[in-house]
């Protein structure tokens, strides 16, 4: 099983054709996934408009997009950590709390004050052998 970061790395570094180049091309090309590679491309100034010339053609097959990747990026070491949502304890307790999505949460934050949101993670507590553990103050 292939995964999509092995299509990245053949563009990068060998320039191999993973889909033509497998035993059974139509199996090869549903690992291919055409969100993940193109938000790798993304990540660098001289394959980002690459990314962005194929993002708008999503209805291209997935071999076209690795041609299309393959014959226009040239060789080169490209490394790059992906971004992730920082995790916040404070969010998490009003979406609990509120029943409400990540972003309706962030607005609902900047208006309460520290005691609320103190009051709020004690409300939260559900008990059990570990609650001392659980941290009720700060963010």
């Amino acid at each position: 099983m292939m995964s999509p970061f092995e299509f990245v790395n053949s563009i990068n570094n060998t320039k191999q054709d993973l889909i033509r180049g497998s035993e059974n091309p139509d199996l090869a090309e549903t690992f291919y996934k055409p969100y993940v590679i193109n938000k790798a491309f993304s990540y660098f100034k001289d394959t980002i408009m690459y990314a962005n010339e194929i993002n708008m053609y999503p209805n291209t097959p997935h071999k076209l997009q690795n041609d299309y990747y393959l014959n226009s990026i040239r060789k080169s070491k490209r490394y790059s950590k992906w971004h992730k949502k920082e995790e916040d304890d404070k969010i998490d307790a009003i979406m609990e709390y509120y029943n409400v999505n990540y972003a309706r949460a962030r607005e609902i934050g900047n208006l309460l004050t520290d005691e609320q949101l103190t009051l709020i993670k004690i409300k939260l507590i559900k008990g059990g052998n570990n609650v001392q553990s659980q941290s009720i103050g700060g963010s």
